[in-house]
């Protein structure tokens, strides 16, 4: 065991850090690597076993306190642009059959629709522009 340099173990436990890391999907595992490699590089450069705890315990702390709320921050905000369904809510449609509040279909973003007037008693004629407020499933509520 003696015979192998510190740097190797150093390599070995960011390796076996970064398994917890793809298998939970946990970020701080990752930042406890990155603490590892950072004490590789110290031990290779011949700093003592002190200053190799010390380098892995500060970047892996700063990490942990620096970039874990960061993620988490982002990680509650919602994206920025819409996609899919989202996308299509407030987009302007063109009826093309009679739409009701049993059915009808529209024309939204270059595609046909099923879709139904968000009030019941509602009804709007072909060639007649309405706003989609909803998407359920494959039919647009219309307004």
């Amino acid at each position: 065991m003696n015979d192998i340099d510190a740097w190797v173990w150093w390599l070995v436990g960011a390796a076996a850090l970064g398994i917890p890391l793809v298998v939970t999907a946990m970020p701080e595992f990752g930042m406890l690597a990155v603490g590892a490699v950072v004490a590789a590089i110290a031990a290779g450069l011949g700093f003592g076993t002190v200053v190799q705890v010390l380098a892995f315990l500060a970047v892996s702390v700063a990490l942990i306190a620096v970039v874990r709320p960061i993620a988490a921050r982002h990680s509650r905000q919602s994206p920025r642009l819409a996609t899919g369904i989202d996308a299509l809510k407030g987009r302007q449609a063109l009826v093309l059959e009679r739409v009701d509040g049993a059915g009808g279909r529209i024309k939204l973003a270059g595609e046909t629709w099923s879709a139904r007037a968000l009030d019941p008693d509602r009804s709007y004629e072909p060639g007649a522009e309405v706003d989609v407020v909803e998407i359920e499933g494959a039919t647009a509520i219309v307004i």
